[in-house]
C-alpha cells in the first residue's frame, strides 16, 4: 500500500512538472539573440556587395514565459522579464502582434533604402498605396470585414495621398454613419459598408482600427531585402550601411566584422532601441570588432517612465566592459556619423 502511495505521489509530481512547462505566464522572457550577416539578405540588381568584411544586424530572442523560464530569467545574466501588457497592445492577438512587428520592419527597410540610395545618388521614389491595418477593435462593426494585414485603398470611392487625409475624411462624418470601404484581403479586392463608431468615448467617429501608411518604393536599380522572419525597426542603421556598401568603389566594412543597431528615419537620424545590453552580448558572441550604438538623448519623458535610463551608447559601453568584450563601441546619431567613423578605420 505504501509503495502504491509513493508511485502515485511520484506520478503527481511528474504531472505537475509537465503541466507547469506548458502553462504560459503573463510575461515574456527576452535574451541575447543572433548577430546575422546582412549580405545574404540584400540584393541590388546589377551590383554586388563590396564587403570583404561583414555588416551584421543583431536580434533579441523572445518567448512567452513558463514557470521554468521565468525563474531562469530571475537569476541568469542578460535575461529580462517583460509584462505581457508592455509587449502587446490591449486585446492584441498573435496575428496583430506579428503584423505590427513586420510593419515596423518594413518601414525600417523603406527608410534605409531611401537614405542609402539618396546618399549614393541613386533614384528612389515613394508611391502611397493606402492604409495598412495593424489591428481592429474586436467589438467594432469593422471586425466583421477587416483584419490585421489588410490594405484599405479607398473610402466612398475616394483614394487618399496619406493616412492623415484618410483620417480627416472619416472624422468629417458622424458616429453611426456608414462608409463604403474598399480594401484588399490576401490580395483579393473587397468592398464593405461599415458603420462608424465612437472611438474615444468623446464622439470622435472612426472605423475602429489602428493603421499606418503603406508605401511602395520604386528604385533604380531594383533592390530586394529578405527579412520576412525578422520583426521590429531596430536594424535600420545596419540595413542602410549594407545597402550603401553595394555602390561605389569603397568597401565600407574595411574587412572587419561590424555589428550594430538603431532605428533610421528618412533623414538618416539614428534612434533609440530596446535591449541594447542583450544585443552587445549577441554581437560579442559573433566576434564583432565594432559595434554601432545609438547616441540618443534621454528625454525628460523617458526619465519619468525609467528614472535610471541612460543613452543606448552608455548602456552598451557598460555592458561591453562587464563581459570583458574587445569590441569597439561607437556612438552614432546619424548614418553619416557611422560613415565618418568608418573612414578612420584601417582596412584589413
Amino acid at each position: 500500500m505504501r509503495r502504491n502511495w509513493k508511485k502515485l505521489l511520484a506520478g503527481l509530481i511528474v504531472l505537475v512538472l509537465v503541466v507547469a512547462f506548458f502553462v504560459p505566464l503573463p510575461y515574456y522572457v527576452t535574451r541575447p539573440g543572433s548577430a546575422d550577416k546582412l549580405d545574404p539578405l540584400v540584393s541590388v540588381e546589377g551590383y554586388s556587395s563590396n564587403g570583404k568584411g561583414v555588416f551584421r544586424l543583431v536580434t533579441i530572442a523572445m518567448g512567452q514565459a513558463n514557470i521554468y523560464s521565468y525563474l531562469a530569467a530571475k537569476v541568469l545574466p542578460y535575461q529580462e522579464l517583460e509584462k505581457e501588457s508592455d509587449v502587446r497592445g490591449e486585446n492584441e492577438t498573435d496575428e496583430e502582434y506579428n503584423v505590427r512587428q513586420l510593419s515596423l520592419m518594413n518601414q525600417s527597410k523603406n527608410n534605409a533604402i531611401q537614405v542609402a540610395y539618396k546618399a549614393a545618388g541613386k533614384s528612389v521614389k515613394v508611391e502611397y498605396r493606402g492604409v495598412y491595418v495593424l489591428s481592429v477593435m474586436p467589438d467594432a462593426p469593422a471586425a466583421k470585414y477587416l483584419a490585421a494585414g489588410d490594405l484599405i485603398t479607398a473610402i466612398d470611392g475616394k483614394s487618399f495621398a496619406s493616412s492623415a487625409e484618410f483620417i480627416k475624411y472619416v472624422r468629417s462624418k458622424k458616429v453611426g454613419d456608414k462608409v463604403e470601404v474598399s480594401y484588399k484581403h490576401e490580395d483579393k479586392s473587397e468592398k464593405a459598408s461599415i458603420e462608424l463608431i465612437d472611438i474615444d468615448k468623446k464622439g470622435t467617429p472612426g472605423i475602429g482600427i489602428s493603421l499606418v501608411d503603406d508605401q511602395k518604393l520604386v528604385t533604380d536599380p531594383k533592390i530586394k531585402i529578405d527579412s520576412d522572419k525578422i520583426g521590429g525597426p531596430s536594424a535600420g542603421l545596419m540595413f542602410t550601411l549594407e545597402i550603401y556598401n553595394h555602390f561605389g568603389d569603397t568597401d565600407w566594412t574595411k574587412g572587419r566584422n561590424i555589428a550594430g543597431t538603431g532605428t533610421i528615419d528618412v533623414e538618416g537620424n539614428v534612434g533609440r532601441i530596446g535591449g541594447i545590453d542583450q544585443k552587445i552580448v549577441a554581437a560579442d558572441r559573433a566576434d564583432a570588432e565594432i559595434f554601432f550604438a545609438p547616441d540618443d538623448t534621454v528625454t525628460a519623458e523617458l526619465k519619468k517612465v525609467e528614472p535610471g535610463a541612460v543613452s543606448n551608447y552608455e548602456e552598451a559601453v557598460k555592458t561591453a566592459k562587464a563581459i570583458d568584450s574587445k569590441m569597439k563601441v561607437v556612438p552614432v546619431k546619424t548614418f553619416q556619423d557611422a560613415l565618418d567613423y568608418l573612414k578612420t578605420v584601417k582596412a584589413k
